[in-house]
């Protein structure tokens, strides 16, 4: 049995398997995600799990060089977007329409689905390196 870090499976094979420059999206239980992407999906009730916490456990193990947001956030969702802000220091944001980033998710490696139920609870991380 795994002892720390990510417990779920699917989500520590995908972050395992990350290169430099590939792309992993966090979403609410909203959020369409395209067929062929790869879904990883652990909601199971309302805002369980959060976005919030999905994302803390994610960044665990995931080294982050980008974090690209839906313009709509900060407007619509103040709460989560100034939670977001504070996982990150030294890390570019890059700000599109929400319908920009529902087709940017045809581009992720993979998508996790969290139980979150507020508007534009999603991101999209770039992966960094640690050297």
């Amino acid at each position: 049995m795994k002892k720390i870090g990510i417990l779920n499976g699917e989500i520590s094979s995908v972050v395992s398997k990350m290169g430099h420059k590939d792309l992993i999206a966090i979403g609410d239980c909203g959020l369409p995600i395209p067929d062929k992407t790869k879904r990883i999906d652990i909601a199971l009730s309302k805002d369980i799990p959060s976005f919030i916490d999905t994302l803390k456990n994610v960044l665990l193990e995931l080294q982050v060089e980008e974090v690209i947001l839906a313009t709509e956030t900060e407007e619509n969702n103040p709460k989560v977007f100034m939670e977001i802000k504070k996982q990150f220091k030294n890390v570019k944001f890059t700000f599109i329409t929400h319908e920009e980033l529902k087709v940017m998710l045809n581009e992720c490696k993979a998508i996790i689905r969290t139980g979150e139920q507020t508007p534009y609870a999603n991101i999209i991380l770039k992966s960094g390196v640690i050297f």
